[in-house]
């Protein structure tokens, strides 16, 4: 296997190789928050990077991957960030869907989309939360009812879900729903996979408070998919959305820190051009900043390699509450003119701001990881439920 040493320095020239032209103008664009930034041209950049064999690093050979380590996957997320190269629009693919099929799905399923995955083909959202099971997975009601004739099956699906990142521009979505009626809680749930280009799919953009809209509900009425479209079991959706949940802590954590570091190393300078950086306090935060940005490093580091109980809800409460700090940071260098739109749009610093409040919440509020990690770790009673 190529060392990682090597494979850095592959992921680097290619980049200096590639990132020119039209690709150039993509630089720093996308992620949280940017999503809109020049979508389809971030797709044929993902696209490009797909021919290049720089997607699904990780998976096995025999599933179309390269199965590189840990510290490859590393090295070119660090790399990747360092370029200041697009986000890519496959994380939900690459990084949930594709695992999820790999460790649960049948040889059927794995034929049908990984390849599809790997080539950023087909886009994927992930329909878990609904209104009424946000942070409370276990409660969807999103029904899921098995009808036709033997050999002619399909699964009808009814129900809401929200906050479904990109499903505006997704072909396919991973739905827990419950399949079993009468069943409760954990029991009873369904992993499906629906295409979305269907009568009885309506999704709509929920704008956000800045003025963009990455999250959707999505609406299923008498929406279907073929019954052979389960992962797993029917009835064991929750062993496999847990499954997936599990993939979602990456090491594209790390890249996501870079992006961190360059934000602070930003904030410092307009704190010095304004001359912020001579308030006392203003330089305390900063430093507090880049002390939770080395924290947050070495925790990633020294867990990557191995699984702990809770180690998923402390790195997300970690980088989420740093993110959301530097956001209000950012509006008390700015001052008074982070009140200000100029030409009637955010400039970054208050995107920052605005969009970081949603960290704090997405993929598990606060107050649910510090749940996980006083019940699970430090094996403290279970929150009181009314």
């Amino acid at each position: 296997m190529i060392t990682v040493e090597e494979f850095r320095a592959e992921v680097r020239g290619w980049l200096a190789d590639n990132l020119v032209g039209d690709y150039a103008a993509l630089k720093g664009l996308g992620g949280p928050g940017r999503e809109h930034e020049a979508f389809e041209e971030r797709w044929a950049w993902n696209r490009h990077l797909a021919a290049a064999g720089l997607t699904c690093l990780g998976w096995p050979v025999e599933f179309g991957g390269r199965g590189l380590s840990v510290a490859h996957r590393v090295a070119f997320y660090e790399e990747y960030a360092h370029a200041d190269a697009p986000d890519k629009v496959n994380h939900l693919g690459e990084e949930l869907v594709g695992p999820t099929l790999i460790a649960f799905g049948t040889a059927e399923q794995q034929q049908r989309f990984l390849p599809a995955i790997r080539d950023v083909a087909e886009l994927w959202c992930q329909g878990y939360s609904e209104p009424g099971a946000g942070s409370d997975l276990a409660a969807v009601s999103t029904s899921a009812v098995l009808e036709g004739e033997p050999g002619q099956q399909h699964w009808v699906i009814n129900g809401q879900k929200v906050w479904t990142s990109l499903a505006h521009w997704s072909q396919w979505c991973f739905v827990l729903a419950r399949s079993e009626k009468g069943s409760s809680r954990h029991a009873g749930l369904s992993y499906l996979l629906v295409p979305l280009d269907q009568p009885g799919v309506e999704i709509r953009p929920i704008v956000q408070l800045t003025g963009d809209s990455e999250f959707n509900e999505v609406f299923f009425t008498d929406a279907r998919t073929d019954a052979n479209l389960v992962v797993g079991e029917p009835g064991d959706g929750w062993r496999v959305a847990m499954g997936t949940l599990q993939f979602e802590r990456g090491v594209s954590t790390l890249g996501q820190q870079i992006r961190y570091a360059r934000e602070l190393s930003g904030l410092v300078d307009l704190a010095k051009n304004t001359g912020a950086d001579e308030d006392p306090l203003i330089r305390e935060r900063l430093t507090r900043a880049w002390a939770g940005l080395q924290t947050m490093r070495s925790f990633a580091l020294a867990t990557m390699d191995e699984e702990q109980p809770g180690q998923d809800s402390v790195s997300k409460l970690l980088w989420a509450t740093w993110h959301r700090d530097l956001g209000e940071l950012a509006m008390d260098i700015r001052g008074r003119a982070g009140l200000v739109l100029v030409d009637n749009e955010f400039d970054e610093w208050q995107r920052l701001f605005l969009f970081s409040r949603a960290d704090t919440i997405y993929g598990g509020s606060n107050e649910v990881q510090r749940n996980i990690i006083a019940e699970r770790v430090l094996g403290l009673p279970r929150e009181a439920r009314g």
